[in-house]
C-alpha cells in the first residue's frame, strides 16, 4: 500500500494549505484532495449536517483507494472524527488535535487562544483537545467568520483585513495569551494582520503544519512512506471548478492547473 495516495478532504478551498504542507514535508507522496464546494462552507452547518457530508466525502476518497485520510477541515474535524474511524479501516488523520499538541508544547504561561468558524469553536474541541494535553491551561476562544472571505478574495493585507483583526481580536489580546492557534484552513493567509495585531509576543500555530508531522509519523509507523519516485497531485471538485482552479493558488502557492467536478 505505501506507492497509494493520501486523500485530503476540506469544504472547499482552505484544506489546501494543509495539502501544501503534506507535500512540502513529503514530496514522493501522491495526493488526492477533494473540495466540498458545492455544500461550503461547513463552519455555519450543524454537526449532524457536517458530519455527513464528511462521510460522503471520505467514501469518495477511499473509493479511490488511499492509505490514509486527512481531514483537511477544523469544522469537519471537531465534530465528524469518530465517525470517519468507525466507518474506514485506514488512518483517519483530523487537523485539531496536532495544532492543539503544538500549542500545548509552545505556551509558556498556559494561556492559549483559538480563533476558527462558528462550528469550530461551538464544538470546544480544540478546548477538549488542549485540556486532555495540559489539563491546567486556560483556553480563550473566538469565532472569526470573515476571516474567511477576506482570504478566498485575497484581502489578507489591507486595511480592511487589519480592522476586522482588530475587531475580533481585542479581547484575545487583553487575555494575556501567549499562544494563538489559527484553527481554520484559511486562516494562515491572514497570518500577517494577526500575528501584526497580537505582536511579536504571541506565537501562532498553523494547525495545517502540524497535521503535516503527524501524517509523517502515521506512515511511518505503518511501514506506509512511499520510498522512490515523485508525488502526483489530483484534485476533485462538487461543483464547477472555475472558481477553485483561480482562488487556489492564493492557498497552494502554486497555479492549480485543474480540477475534476466529481459526480455523485
Amino acid at each position: 500500500m505505501s506507492s497509494e495516495a493520501i486523500g485530503i478532504f476540506d469544504s472547499g478551498i482552505g484544506g489546501l494549505t494543509v495539502l501544501q504542507s503534506v507535500a512540502r514535508l513529503l514530496p514522493r507522496e501522491s495526493l488526492i484532495y477533494l473540495g466540498d464546494t458545492a455544500r461550503a462552507p461547513y463552519g455555519t452547518k450543524s454537526a449532524e449536517t457536517v458530519t455527513e457530508y464528511a462521510l460522503d466525502n471520505a467514501s469518495f476518497l477511499t473509493d479511490k483507494g488511499v492509505k490514509l485520510l486527512v481531514v483537511g477541515c477544523n469544522s469537519a474535524s471537531a465534530v465528524a472524527l469518530e465517525a470517519l474511524r468507525a466507518r474506514h479501516a485506514v488512518p483517519v488523520i483530523g487537523v485539531v488535535e496536532p495544532g492543539a499538541r503544538t500549542a500545548a508544547e509552545t505556551t509558556r504561561n498556559g494561556k492559549i487562544g483559538v480563533v476558527g468558524t462558528e462550528a469550530t469553536i461551538a464544538s470546544g474541541a480544540y478546548s477538549r483537545a488542549l485540556r486532555a494535553q495540559r489539563p491546567s491551561v486556560e483556553v480563550y476562544t473566538r469565532a472569526c467568520p470573515l476571516f474567511v472571505p477576506l482570504a478566498e478574495e485575497g484581502w489578507t493585507d489591507n486595511e480592511v483585513a487589519a480592522r476586522t483583526a482588530a475587531l475580533y481580536l481585542t479581547s484575545l489580546a487583553t487575555s494575556g495569551i501567549d499562544t494563538l492557534i489559527l484553527g481554520c484552513t484559511h486562516y494562515p493567509l491572514l497570518k500577517g494582520v494577526i500575528g501584526a495585531f497580537l505582536g511579536p509576543a504571541v506565537t501562532l500555530v498553523d494547525s495545517a503544519e502540524a497535521t503535516a508531522h503527524v501524517v509523517q509519523q502515521c506512515l511511518a509507523e505503518r511501514d506506509l512512506l512511499r520510498q522512490d519516485g515523485e508525488g502526483t497531485t489530483s484534485f476533485f471538485v462538487t461543483d464547477a471548478p472555475e472558481r477553485f482552479v483561480r482562488v487556489g493558488e492564493r492557498f497552494l502557492g502554486q497555479r492549480v492547473e485543474s480540477a475534476v467536478r466529481m459526480e455523485r
